[in-house]
């Protein structure tokens, strides 16, 4: 047999955001004998050791805060000057996917892919300005468009999101399983008590997430359930602010921060309340995994519908109303047994090792 496909993902860094762990989930799961992936990144990240150990290469050029717009452009052009290697290019940049693709196009590489994570550009007027500039290079340059949900497909492709494919936000499901051993393990390293009511949150300190709100929220908890814990799981540029918020809050013994953790599947065991009040979301593989503990969830009611898989675990909820959030987390029902069934996830195809095979067949479909 000869060498696998070798596939390059472009990304800012291998950190564990949402398209991140995508992509290392299905990394881990496909056939490496038959395709391999490279990465093209601009920072170093959380899982590039990991990358290395699975026969990956990281590939590193400046990223455009650093060298700016024509310096970010001659790096994208001397990079695949020097890689004609690359038949398949999967880049999952957003918008900044147009100048990414519109670069690899230039050198005649036959399949450029555009993957959405998301439903809404980051950052301010000039920064989301400049990134819908980007984005109109994706119809030029694109052959492929690819989602993680309908509503992702629509926000960038807009008249094009039909020929979008969905790859769901799959997940192992078999780690995610709920365990009352796992469960006192994990509240005992953490040092929460068995009986302690326990909202937990996991993503990026960053804007979108809107972890301001969840910490109002929690504060006005706390002043009604003295038995109430606030678990944060992640890092972020918001960290400090975050911090500084719990201590005005008076909040310092009632919240712990986790940081960035690489056991994830292990702290929602933890957890009673899984609370996600986003401003904006592609589909959160955090909802799919906290689905796939048995953990109740209230979310912001911005969040597609797609996440919802239908085990009764979702609660929508407007950002206008505090007060709902309140409510529908102090009467969460607290299911003991937190069990769904076995098929849930994988019969909505959120089974990492469904999506696996069947982007496995699609890189290798394209370049015969």
């Amino acid at each position: 047999m000869g060498s696998p496909l070798r596939v390059l993902h472009v990304v800012v860094n291998m950190n564990r955001g949402g398209a991140e762990t995508l992509i290392m989930n299905l990394y881990r799961n496909i056939d490496r004998s038959k395709v391999q992936f490279d990465f093209l990144t601009c920072k170093k990240g959380d899982f590039d050791e990991e990358i290395i150990e699975l026969g990956g290469s990281i590939h590193r050029i400046p990223y455009i805060t650093d060298v700016g717009h024509f310096g970010y452009g001659k790096g994208l052009d001397h990079f695949f000057a020097v890689h004609p290697e690359y038949q398949i290019v999967h880049s999952h940049m957003d918008k900044m996917s147009g100048f990414v693709l519109r670069a690899a196009k230039k050198r005649g590489i036959p399949v450029r892919m555009a993957h959405c994570h998301s439903t809404e550009s980051e950052g301010g007027i000039v920064s989301r300005t400049y990134k819908s500039y980007a984005g109109k290079f994706i119809s030029q340059s694109a052959t492929h468009l690819v989602a993680c949900s309908d509503s992702a497909a629509n926000w960038l492709f807009a008249d094009d999101a039909k020929k979008a494919f969905i790859i769901k936000n799959g997940i192992e499901c078999e780690k995610y399983v709920f365990s009352q051993t796992l469960r006192e393990k994990i509240r005992e390293e953490l040092g929460i008590s068995p009986e302690s009511f326990v909202v937990g949150h996991v993503g990026r300190f960053s804007p979108p997430k809107n972890h301001t709100f969840l910490l109002d929220v929690f504060a006005k908890l706390a002043n009604i359930r003295s038995d109430a814990i606030l678990l944060l799981a992640g890092d972020g540029p918001l960290r400090f602010e975050i911090e500084e918020k719990i201590k005005r809050l008076n909040l310092t013994d009632k919240v712990k921060l986790l940081g960035v953790r690489h056991d994830i599947h292990l702290v929602l065991q933890a957890f009673d309340v899984f609370v996600f009040p986003s401003l904006y979301e592609g589909l959160p593989v955090s909802l799919i995994e906290a689905q796939g503990t048995g953990l109740n969830c209230v979310i912001s009611d911005v969040i597609t519908n797609e996440v919802d898989l239908g085990v009764d675990l979702i609660e929508y909820c407007s950002l206008k109303n505090m007060d709902v959030w309140l409510e529908k987390i102090i009467n969460n029902p607290k299911k003991l047994t937190r069990e769904i069934t076995k098929d849930a996830l994988s019969s909505q195809g959120y089974d990492i090792k469904y999506t696996a095979l069947e982007i496995e067949k699609q890189y290798l479909a394209l370049t015969r």
